[in-house]
């Protein structure tokens, strides 16, 4: 078995909670709110041709639009944050033609954000970097005697694996993502360093996790609960859960490892 870290239980964590997070959202939900938003706008503009809306190019009519699709993300229930994306969305479209750009450049944007955020409307998890503080900390918790095998939910760039190859020369190390930019940084990463570390294209869900003695996740509040019932279904007795920063709703750690970081205070530790 993995040897216990010898921390302090606290009172009470300073890690997000789920319910501080914004429930997921479909983007064709958003889409459907603007896509109406614009047919509703040109209906009073039918309707009402004395309101003038094509006045100043336009912007007059992007704004209403901006109004109204703000208005029915909130009739539908879409959380606070999507209401000043959707008022701002066609205004902002307009005012970044008038530069006269090439359509390529937003394109490449577009597709930059994609391959760093392909699928977070589905996991809700968003790509967080985990410190070297937090990192060494994960060291301090891994044996430097025997052999083991550890996997790094969200692998992201691969920072946290490839750091964990030099200190724990011993250990099989795998990382999995689903992000096309950066798996692709870091299966690069992995296949320019030591063979004891592996990076897969995918969704941890898709993982066996009883292949794994020590399991690591900094994913977001909104997948937790996902997390922690894999966990129990598939790791083995004396097995180690680590999450960096969130925690499982309702249930407390076994143990907590202060990293020393405000942005990333605390590793929370579940036993199986």
């Amino acid at each position: 078995m993995l040897q216990r870290p010898h921390t302090e239980f606290t009172g009470r964590s300073h890690a997000a909670t789920a319910s501080e997070w914004s429930a997921r959202v479909p983007l064709w939900q958003a889409a459907l709110v603007q896509i109406g938003a614009v047919l509703l706008t040109l209906l009073l503009g039918v309707l009402f041709p004395a309101l003038d809306l094509t006045g100043s190019t336009g912007m007059r009519l992007a704004l209403l639009q901006g109004i109204i699709a703000a208005a029915l993300g909130r009739a539908v229930g879409m959380d606070p944050w999507w209401l000043p994306i959707h008022a701002l969305f066609v205004p902002a479209l307009l005012w970044a033609m008038a530069f006269g750009l090439s359509p390529l450049y937003w394109l490449g944007a577009f597709c930059l954000l994609a391959s760093l955020y392909w699928s977070v409307s589905q996991t809700r998890v968003p790509l967080f970097l985990s410190s070297r503080a937090a990192t060494q900390a994960i060291a301090d918790l891994l044996p430097r005697d025997r052999s083991f095998s550890f996997l790094d939910m969200g692998c992201g760039l691969g920072s946290v694996l490839a750091r964990l190859v030099r200190a724990c020369p011993l250990g099989s190390f795998h990382g999995i993502e689903s992000a096309p930019l950066p798996f692709l940084l870091s299966r690069l990463r992995s296949a320019l360093g030591k063979r004891s570390c592996s990076i897969s294209w995918g969704d941890f869900s898709d993982l066996d996790l009883s292949r794994y003695d020590v399991v690591y996740a900094y994913l977001s509040p909104a997948a937790m609960g996902d997390v922690w019932r894999k966990a129990r279904r598939e790791m083995r007795p004396g097995s180690l859960l680590i999450s960096n920063r969130f925690e499982i709703p309702g249930v407390p750690p076994a143990s907590i490892v202060d990293v020393g970081r405000q942005c990333e205070s605390k590793l929370l530790l579940w036993r199986m």
